[in-house]
């Protein structure tokens, strides 16, 4: 089998094929058999008609195109083998050329423009040299993560006062436009201060209590009315404050594979120099 190759950028090149009628034959074999299998021809078993019987009634060139089609594959892989191409994608042929139907002499030529991978060389890393600063986890990073791991655990009271910025509220809303209402959401749990929901929601919860009802202007964040101006009103139906456990021994093996506040803490500390280590590199 022959095969070249042009360069038509640094990302394509165009393989050409070209396939002997002996190495096109296995192909040309397998399509007898494989025809064989799958026609009903009278007075003969499937997987037992001849070739020249198939010749007559299936036709050689549907013969030839089975065999093509069967082959094709293969002649490609083989060709990028040979010539040393990385293939990225899939590629794009062309049969410029098929053997002669009568006695399947005559080579078979095959044109294939597929995406490659470019060529570069590296440059010479010998003696380069990166400074990165000393890494420092502080007990202060420690205690941060420690708290956003007992926020975790921590459990919703409800408690008798207003709102304040970190309650979850229970809060009813409904969003009317020109006197009509456009949208609701009942019972909906939301943290006051997070800035989650729409614009004022939380300035309008903070110091409200229990039952109590407030309206606020704010714009529509989705839904049919997203972008307009609406008239919001809020009812607060709970106040609730996160109970966090006690950060002990006792929590420590409720929420890690260790048995001492300690050892969490020594692994919280592990843990941020980590992530600080792969910062690093990434900034390198």
């Amino acid at each position: 089998m022959k095969t070249t190759v042009d360069k038509l950028s640094p990302t394509r090149v165009k393989l050409s094929i070209s396939v002997t009628p002996d190495e096109l034959k296995p192909s040309i074999d397998h399509a007898y058999s494989h025809i064989a299998e799958s026609v009903n021809i009278p007075g003969f078993r499937k997987g037992k008609v001849p070739p020249p019987i198939i010749d007559q009634r299936v036709g050689r060139d549907e013969v030839l195109n089975h065999a093509v089609s069967d082959g094709l594959d293969k002649f490609y892989r083989q060709a990028i083998e040979e010539q040393k191409i990385r293939p990225l994608g899939r590629p794009e042929a062309d049969i410029t050329e098929l053997p002669n139907v009568k006695d399947f002499t005559g080579e078979l030529k095959v044109v294939v423009e597929v995406d490659v991978r470019p060529d570069f060389e590296l440059p010479n890393l010998d003696g380069l040299v990166l400074t990165v600063d000393p890494i420092e986890v502080t007990d202060e990073e420690v205690e941060t993560e420690l708290q956003s791991l007992l926020a975790r655990f921590g459990t919703l009271i409800t408690v008798d006062r207003p709102a304040a910025t970190g309650d979850f509220a229970q809060i009813d809303l409904v969003a009317t436009i020109g006197g009509n209402e456009v949208d609701t959401a009942n019972a909906i749990s939301y943290e006051v201060g997070s800035g989650d929901l729409i614009d004022g929601i939380d300035e309008a919860l903070d110091g409200l209590s229990a039952g109590e009802t407030t309206v606020f202007e704010s714009k529509l964040l989705g839904g049919d009315n997203e972008g307009e101006s609406a008239e919001i009103t809020v009812k607060l139906l709970a106040v609730k404050e996160r109970e966090l456990p006690t950060a002990d021994d006792d929590f420590a093996q409720i929420a890690s594979q260790f048995d001492t506040l300690d050892e969490l803490k020594a692994d919280i500390r592990e843990q941020v120099k980590k992530s600080k280590v792969f910062g690093q590199g990434t900034q390198a």
